[in-house]
């Protein structure tokens, strides 16, 4: 007969709770902690004085006024029981006495902090021209209501800087609005950063035949403002382009001056953590009471060579908040590790695109089934001989089958089979940005090395 103790599915000793971010990993870490059966104090905090809205929307419906900004509320999926301390800024953490500092002077005492502060828009570089009326950037409801409001007032021509997906999106509403827009992209096509050269050239071949004026391997090199009005921009070819509105699309800043002083490991690329979800301090220690979830985190991927990954993806932030929640008030040996595999979607220029996996880890890519020419298409990356990545325009249903064989590892190319298809297509190189650089461009910034060898587990059932 067996004397030993069930392990307890709660950790009694975490009372309370502080979730410092107050948007959708946020809200669903909190909501995963109750669901879990803790019971104990919950404050989240949010520097937006609005309850956790829906970000993609903003950039699509929004935009296309399908929406209303201020309507884009998440859903809650239960009560969650918290205080919330919403328009306030967290302003640092002290680790020792296990409190977070508020930007209003108040301490707030944790048992377990999560961080899940996210991202904010990059803005121009240049404050006097960034200051000038006309100068826009979108990451907030309130940044798509002033977008919303400058379209509607029907400018002569937008000026869209930076062709990631955000840009891109932003170029495809200003299109079917019949508004005039030019896109100027420093690299030698849109998307190239997330998607690579494949799928980066036939982005501009559709966003040309949209009559979006696109200017690429060119930079912005001066706004230009009237009477602090933006009219127009330099390009660093010498060219001029006359411009109502200038949004500017220069990628994402994740949220980490606040955790200046506090020891963690949090730096410009996030805060790094393991695949538990527990930060890391400035040692490379791992804490038993910081945690990280969503577009903030940096953590490693056993498919991806335990590189360090930033994803700025919807699905990650919620996978990941929910396994930080579980974490945060389990024993240890009931605790699990973060291992989705990274998808995410974009709506342009008519055009459904869905990734799994990441296509910046790759060396090369096969349009496995449809191409180009009917812009109906499965674009599949590999790294070393494994496929780690697939890309769907307008062909989603076949995510699932590629999915499988990036979380077994399977073989690159992968093997003929798709109907629409004569012949063995032939691989090419995926042509994606050096990952050791930054760039405003990709959803998913990878750093560390190359692996030599390969990764075969997977699921866990």
């Amino acid at each position: 007969m067996s004397t030993e103790r069930p392990l307890p599915r709660i950790d009694g000793s975490v009372r309370r709770v502080v979730v410092v971010g107050a948007s959708l990993a946020g809200l669903r870490a909190a909501e995963a902690l109750r669901d879990s059966g803790f019971d104990g104090r919950l404050t989240l905090v949010g520097e937006e004085a609005e309850f956790p809205y829906d970000r993609p929307p903003l950039s699509k419906q929004v935009l296309l006024g399908e929406a209303a900004a201020h309507d884009a509320g998440l859903p809650a999926h239960r009560p969650v029981d918290a205080e919330w301390r919403l328009g306030v800024r967290a302003a640092g953490v002290d680790p020792l006495h296990r409190q977070v500092l508020l930007a209003d002077g108040d301490r707030l005492p944790y048992d377990r902090l999560l961080i899940a502060t996210g991202t904010r828009a990059r803005p121009w570089p240049v404050p006097e021209e960034a200051a000038l009326d006309g100068v826009l950037t979108l990451r907030t409801a309130q940044d798509a209501a002033g977008l919303v409001a400058r379209l509607d007032a029907g400018p002569r021509r937008v000026l869209v800087i930076g062709a990631g997906f955000t840009g891109s999106e932003i170029a495809s509403a200003c299109r079917e609005r019949g508004l005039g827009v030019t896109v100027v992209e420093r690299g030698p096509a849109p998307l190239v950063g997330a998607l690579g050269g494949v799928l980066g050239k036939f982005a501009a071949e559709v966003q040309r035949a949209h009559g979006v004026d696109l200017r690429c391997g060119v930079t912005v090199t001066a706004l230009e403002g009237s009477r602090g009005r933006l009219v127009g921009a330099r390009l660093s070819d010498g060219s001029r382009v006359a411009a109502d509105i200038a949004v500017v699309c220069l990628g994402a800043v994740r949220n980490t001056e606040w955790l200046d002083g506090s020891g963690l490991a949090a730096g410009p690329r996030g805060v790094a953590c393991d695949a538990g979800c527990r930060a890391f301090d400035m040692y490379g220690i791992v804490t038993d009471e910081v945690f990280v979830a969503g577009d903030v985190a940096r953590f490693p991927h056993p498919l991806f060579g335990y590189q360090m990954l930033s994803l700025e993806h919807w699905g990650n932030a919620v996978a990941q908040a929910e396994v930080a929640a579980h974490n945060m008030v389990s024993p240890g040996p009931r605790r699990r590790p973060h291992l989705t595999v990274p998808a995410f979607w974009s709506a342009q220029f008519g055009l459904n695109i869905k990734s799994v996996g990441v296509p910046t880890y790759s060396d090369r890519v096969v349009i496995a089934q449809g191409s180009p020419e009917e812009g109906r298409m499965v674009a599949v990356y590999g790294y070393r001989g494994r496929v780690t990545a697939a890309v769907a325009v307008n062909r989603a249903k076949w995510l699932e089958h590629y999915l499988r064989m990036i979380e077994t590892a399977a073989p690159f190319p992968p093997p003929p089979g798709a109907a629409d298809r004569s012949g063995e297509p032939v691989p090419v190189p995926s042509d994606v940005p050096d990952p050791r650089l930054l760039s405003h461009g990709p959803t998913v910034a990878l750093t560390g090395h190359h692996p030599d060898r390969h990764i075969t587990v997977v699921r866990a059932e």
